[in-house]
């Protein structure tokens, strides 16, 4: 299959800059708007892989796409960080004072409340995607009205950057992941996402994380979930990186006794943030 990958968003988003660092400034876009159309699209065979934000050094983790992804039973085959540097852009010749309006995503707005703060009369709408709001703006010439989104899309569309870098916080980073339908093949390979659930007793998930150590595991992210139609009983998502691959097999063997179920969302490569 030709590489085609779906991303939440439009040209201009952060997707889109994931993408084009993984796998290629030329390499065909599926745009969706929401996760629910990506992992529709993965799933039905119209892509052959989906690009999907997972967490955020600032906001914390994106839940409903860890249910996503163990829902459809798909398979993270990479990661990818990014460091995100939010611009409040317009028409050009828009001066801060000029806009009345602000449309972006939610994740964007969270992470801009520091600059807002200090601009009260501007009013904070949330919308779907950050690049969307830019390509709208530039398309129908609407002034008054300014987006949050990344130097490529202001440059993509024509918009002037009024207020450069106005996230609260300089190190913002974003975790994606790539997914498919077929787990890795690839024996290059150091980190692994898990999802388990225990038994509810004292103890249980400390036992766990016993054997994550003794097995020469580092544990880089623990997530936990309410199991659906279960009170109080929760599935565990959680990262962990390893030396050699013997170390992670044994672990496998270990909590596959250990816990009531076990899956292997991927196993990948480590990536860091550039």
């Amino acid at each position: 299959m030709e590489t085609k990958i779906a991303i939440q968003g439009i040209r201009g988003s952060y997707h889109h800059e994931v993408a084009a660092q993984l796998f290629g400034a030329n390499t065909a876009l599926d745009e969706c708007l929401s996760f629910d159309a990506l992992v529709a699209a993965v799933t039905s065979g119209a892509v052959s892989h989906g690009l999907m934000a997972l967490e955020n050094s600032i906001a914390g983790s994106i839940i409903p796409n860890y249910a996503l992804i163990d829902k459809h039973n798909l398979h993270i085959v990479d990661e990818a960080y990014i460091r995100i540097e939010h611009q409040l852009m317009a028409l050009p010749g828009t001066a801060v004072a000029d806009i009345a309006e602000v449309a972006s995503h939610p994740m964007a707005l969270l992470q801009c409340k520091d600059f807002f703060a200090t601009q009260p009369h501007i009013k904070l709408i949330e919308d779907a995607d950050t690049a969307e709001v830019a390509q709208r703006i530039a398309d129908k010439q609407i002034r008054g009205l300014g987006a949050i989104a990344s130097k490529t899309a202001a440059a993509l569309y024509g918009l002037e950057i009024v207020a450069p870098n106005i996230h609260s916080i300089a190190n913002n980073a974003t975790r994606f992941v790539v997914v498919k339908t077929t787990p890795n093949s690839s024996e290059d390979i150091n980190k692994a996402s898990l999802k388990f659930v225990l038994d509810h007793k004292r103890g249980s998930l400390a036992a766990v994380l016993n054997v994550l150590s003794d097995c020469k595991l580092n544990l880089t992210k623990i997530q936990s979930m309410p199991v659906v139609e279960t009170p109080w009983k929760y599935s565990f998502f959680v990262d962990v990186t390893f030396d050699e691959v013997a170390f992670y097999t044994k672990t496998i063997q270990l909590l596959e006794i250990m816990t009531e179920s076990l899956k292997v969302l991927g196993t990948y490569k480590n990536q860091r943030i550039s």
